[in-house]
């Protein structure tokens, strides 16, 4: 189990009056334990819920940002970490990996039916003939997403999570062995549909664009500061259907630059085209910079 996120639990065997809990942690290593391990009493960290705001009930302002059963707020620090760690390490692998090969990366993370694959189909239509893009799409099951890329005639390759709710450096490093991106080209990475847990693993991506759907109401970058504090730019999509909708674009955005301040916003509609050449250009220049940097510095100073 992912005690950053609480995820990919392997399944539980019950079995007489101790079962045990047979968890698979992020580096491959699994933990059992029985309800034996837990203890009783009253002395868990993480069980003193606080009582603020109108009687909402708090379990995120502890050391570890999170709860679990019959974890200690201390534990959940020392795993997190151990497990941050080892994905970051590889998420350094990745990085210098692109960088050496001009790839130009982006991690796009939203909730659930955000728009990101149209945003991302539309998106190979209209740089084809400027770049090429390849594509790694996320979910727990299924390759629809990925079948509706190689549609387009981009390279898909398609990682499923199982119970995982996003995806991981290790995942990222093994489909880029597969996929090998052109040199020079861009590689857009779909996360798995969640707001909350791929705000915390890096990838090795140049930038994280969050993708928020004006369907999904102007506060969410309050809801889930993690997640638009972590992006570069947030994509508001769905802009066609603003006159439909009680959407206070200002006040989205406001919220947005609370969180970030130096987060970048275009505002778009995959389907109308609307506030796409923004979109396409702020890549174009990713890609331009990406690649001149991957230069030897005698090429880059001639």
């Amino acid at each position: 189990m992912c005690m950053t996120c609480g995820c990919g639990s392997g399944e539980t065997r019950i079995e007489g009056e101790a079962p045990a809990h047979v968890h698979t942690h992020a580096d491959g290593t699994t933990h059992s334990h029985g309800h034996g391990d837990h203890g009783h009493g009253h002395a868990h960290e993480h069980a003193h819920e606080h009582v603020h705001d109108h009687g909402a009930l708090h379990y995120g302002t502890g050391a570890a940002g999170a709860s679990a059963p019959g974890m200690t707020q201390a534990r959940m620090v020392q795993i997190e970490r151990d497990i941050l760690s080892k994905n970051d390490l590889t998420a350094r692998r990745n990085r210098a990996w692109l960088g050496a090969r001009g790839i130009f990366a982006l991690n796009l993370v939203s909730s659930p039916g955000a728009g990101k694959t149209t945003l991302l189909v539309r998106t190979i239509e209209r740089l084809r003939e400027r770049l090429s893009i390849a594509v790694i799409e996320g979910d727990q099951q299924t390759s629809f997403d990925a079948d509706r890329i190689r549609a387009t005639g981009a390279p898909a390759l398609q990682i499923n999570t199982g119970k995982g709710c996003h995806l991981d450096a290790e995942m990222v490093a093994s489909a880029l062995e597969r996929l090998a991106p052109a040199a020079g080209s861009v590689l857009m990475i779909e996360n798995v549909g969640n707001l909350v847990c791929p705000a915390g693993f890096d990838l090795g991506e140049a930038h994280k664009v969050v993708v928020l759907s004006v369907t999904e109401g102007e506060d969410k970058p309050l809801k889930y500061p993690d997640m638009f504090h972590a992006a570069s730019l947030m994509l508001l999509n769905k802009a066609d259907l603003l006159p439909h909708l009680r959407f206070d674009v200002e006040r989205c955005m406001a919220y947005a630059r609370r969180v970030n301040p130096a987060l970048q916003i275009v505002q778009l509609s995959a389907t109308t085209d609307e506030g796409m050449d923004a979109w396409l250009d702020w890549i174009a220049r990713g890609a331009a910079a990406a690649q001149q940097a991957s230069q030897p510095a005698a090429t880059a100073t001639a």
